[in-house]
């Protein structure tokens, strides 16, 4: 597992839509349970989603589900989240995450993106 690079931020309308990519490098990376959080100013960094190694599994927060997707592609080392019908709330610095652990959470994170900005302007 290499570095963690998120991209695909940026700034949109309320309802609007915007997919993020978390691209890696390393032989081992489509072992990894991925994921991702967010970190709004003065809030603490809170699960978003996560996606096992095969991509069968997904896990959304409950203020995203039905709204946000996440999918990989392993022969790219990349995992994406689809965010649809965004709201202002969702504006936040969203960072990617792996870990080997059979859960992901904030906790079990073994690594980190250096995050991307997205904010919703109402």
């Amino acid at each position: 597992q290499g570095q963690l690079v998120e991209s695909g931020g940026g700034v949109v309308q309320a309802g609007g839509s915007l997919r993020l990519s978390c691209a890696t490098a390393g032989r081992t990376a489509s072992n990894y349970r991925r994921g991702w959080f967010r970190q709004a100013p003065g809030k603490e960094r809170e699960f978003v989603a996560s996606i096992n190694s095969s991509g069968g599994s997904t896990l959304f927060a409950a203020s995203v589900k039905g709204r946000f997707t996440v999918s990989r592609d392993n022969t790219k080392n990349t995992v994406y989240l689809q965010m649809n019908d965004l709201q202002p709330e969702d504006t936040a610095v969203y960072y990617c995450a792996a870990t080997l652990r059979p859960i992901l959470v904030r906790t079990t994170a073994d690594y980190w993106g250096q995050g991307t900005q997205v904010t919703v302007s109402s």
